[in-house]
């Protein structure tokens, strides 16, 4: 199927809020990640989503040139090609942007599915996240709305976070401590701030105890019941008691509990960004590859080595087959009442 139209990709999450499931969204950096990805949805015979950061699109565009927008592009160009031969549908997103990247990286990329747009076809990305967790919250919400005006002009979804991810993520790094909880005021000043859809449509990250990375047992606490008050309180304000009127984010996903994740899911997850996972998924494969094949991969001695096992392929090959089987495991945990059909 051809990357999800913006009318897809609302579909895609709708259906995961009505049957409470949510779709792994996975964090890719070349295209043999990204086949990857494709392969894990696949064989889970799940939608999904796929997504680059900002120092992955940088890195992208190749490490001479740097440059975020040519990267994440090129990527988003060769996936609408690529993903039309797979049976599942793939939204494109692009991650945490904080305030110092988004002249360089989601404006631009705006303009150029507005572009698009207009020219009557569908935009380059399906949505754009805005990380403003490190300025004011009442700063944070300006710029959002400001982006989410510009996105809905481009039949874009917003992702905007309130809170902090603890932990690090492309030399971005939070501390572990009270302000990785949003507040029941949090909720209310985005609602206040967003609208409830009818300014555009915008998916959530509110945190609550979320960290990028894995840590042992017992390092980090997930109190998932955050989401449920933030939900509540603001269903109460629109007067729709018992209703989840935000498409939730669950960030740092990699090492959670099932049962963590299955409560984040009930109280309106829609998305759960999964990247350290998958890399260790990916990696694992190629450093087996090198240990046995040691002695044919260096030329020791003067020996000539042995090309089949240093030709990239035959090393890449296992690293997206191991990547694509923990995409499809994560796609599985994450179905819940519902069942993430692809189409």
């Amino acid at each position: 199927m051809p990357i999800a139209t913006p009318e897809v990709y609302a579909e895609m999450l709708d259906r995961a809020k009505a049957n409470e499931f949510a779709y792994p969204a996975i964090n890719v950096t070349s295209s043999e990640t990204l086949n990857a990805a494709l392969r894990g949805f696949a064989e889970a015979e799940s939608d999904g989503i796929v997504q680059v950061s900002t120092g992955g699109a940088e890195f992208l565009s190749g490490t001479k040139v740097k440059d975020m927008v040519t990267g994440a592009s090129a990527l988003a160009e060769y996936a609408h090609v690529v993903a039309a031969k797979y049976p599942v549908n793939i939204a494109l997103h692009t991650d945490h942007c904080p305030k110092d990247k988004l002249d360089g990286f989601v404006r631009p990329l705006l303009a150029i599915s507005q572009e698009r747009v207009a020219r009557g076809e569908n935009p380059l990305f399906q949505s754009h996240m805005w990380d403003g967790s490190a300025v004011p919250l009442d700063e944070n919400l300006k710029i959002a709305a400001e982006l989410l005006d510009q996105a809905a002009k481009a039949n874009i979804i917003l992702e905007v976070e309130i809170g902090v991810v603890g932990g690090e993520e492309d030399g971005v790094a939070n501390e572990i401590n009270d302000k990785l909880y949003t507040t029941n005021e949090d909720f209310l000043k985005t609602l206040d701030a967003l609208g409830a859809g009818e300014k555009g449509r915008y998916l959530l990250a509110a945190t609550f105890g979320n960290v990028h990375g894995v840590y042992k047992p017992g390092n980090v606490k997930l109190r998932p019941e955050v989401l449920k008050a933030g939900q509540d309180v603001v269903a109460d304000k629109l007067g729709k008691a018992g209703s989840k009127p935000f498409d939730l984010v669950f960030h740092g996903g990699s090492g959670s509990l099932p049962e963590e994740i299955q409560e984040a899911v009930s109280y309106g997850v829609v998305k759960m960004n999964i990247d350290t996972d998958t890399q260790y998924a990916f990696t694992r494969p190629i450093v087996d590859h090198f240990f046995k094949n040691y002695d044919g991969l260096l030329k020791i001695d003067g020996e000539v080595g042995n090309k089949k096992v240093y030709d990239p392929r035959s090393y890449l090959k296992a690293a997206e087959v191991g990547m694509a089987a923990r995409i499809a495991q994560a796609a599985e945990h994450l179905k819940s009442s519902g069942r993430m059909i692809a189409g």
